[in-house]
């Protein structure tokens, strides 16, 4: 670093910002879906992780099925994957909710012991039934390569792509839970249940549905991640805990706290990245994400409820 030139500086920031950019993509889609589970409905997810990797495994078998099949549509099959990852997540965590979690509603420690289980069977199951290499799907060519910004900064385009993605899934979450009827319902389940079902709502849907579209969107998230890694039937257990951390730093239930805190984290780590090593660069993170909850336990962002 002594021999680096102020301009070589500057180029290797501006591309460990856009790498924290692309983190802060994954981060933000997956916080998205949880700090709906979590944040509206109070149920801790450890299973969340699981439907990221469900996700990327739908993008890997629709890459599969498209190159064995119709290798024409190869160089569009990927928008069809993303809705794919999203309904067989969603479907699953309507099962899930309707099977399991709405039995655990008010005990947090019993759902996080389920979910947990959960999470393990369904490893043990993606590991049976994909193998426990890691896989990737074959991406479509305008997926690869990179755009030359200035002769030493270059940006992947499919990191633009993740983050394009994450603007469209977030302006969507916004819409619909602030500028929709269903959203309205929500957001009174969440304010007074027995007020919502004695005014007509019925809740027990608005749960099942909310946490169906949770699952959904780390269904998204799964398909954005296979463009910048490799999927195995443990990738989405690895970013749980951080998951969790954006959601509480920036104020469970708060839409514009997690992207204030999943931008905070992404780019905070992936500069750190560069001067230290990847462990030290999470446990600064974490101190620092810690001490800040110290001083200001709601988080980032407060969500002003009625109570």
């Amino acid at each position: 670093m002594d021999g680096m030139s102020m301009s070589e500086m500057g180029s290797i920031l501006a591309m460990q910002g856009f790498s924290g950019l692309s983190l802060f993509s994954v981060l933000l889609l997956m916080a998205l879906g949880l700090a709906i589970i979590f944040g509206q409905m109070g149920v801790i997810n450890m299973a969340h992780g699981e439907f990221m990797a469900i996700g990327a495994y739908t993008t890997y078998l629709c890459s599969h099925l498209v190159e064995t099949y119709v290798p024409g549509f190869q160089g569009s099959y990927f928008f069809f994957a993303v809705a794919a990852a999203f309904g067989v997540a969603f479907g699953i965590g309507y099962v899930v909710e309707l099977g399991l979690i709405r039995f655990l509603y008010k005990r947090p420690l019993d759902t996080l012991l389920a979910t947990w289980g959960l999470s393990l069977i369904m490893q043990q199951i993606l590991r049976s039934a994909f193998g426990a290499r890691e896989v990737s799907p074959t991406l479509p060519e305008w997926l690869l390569g990179s755009l030359h910004v200035t002769e030493t900064v270059e940006i992947p385009i499919n990191g633009l792509m993740v983050m394009g993605l994450t603007v469209v899934v977030t302006l969507g979450v916004f819409l619909l839970l602030y500028r929709s009827r269903w959203g309205l319902r929500v957001r009174a389940t969440v304010q007074n249940r027995t007020m919502s079902g004695a005014v007509g709502i019925n809740t027990a849907k608005v749960d099942r549905i909310t946490f169906a579209l949770g699952c959904g969107i780390a269904g998204i998230a799964g398909a954005a991640f296979t463009t910048i890694a490799s999927t195995g039937p443990t990738s989405g257990s690895l970013y749980i805990v951080d998951t969790f951390l954006v959601v509480v730093f920036g104020g469970a239930g708060s839409l514009l706290g997690t992207v204030a805190s999943a931008f905070s984290i992404g780019e905070t780590q992936s500069i750190l990245e560069f001067f230290l090593n990847g462990s030290m660069a999470k446990v600064i993170t974490l101190l620092v994400v810690v001490g800040i909850l110290m001083l200001r336990p709601e988080g980032l962002v407060v969500s002003k409820v009625r109570r």
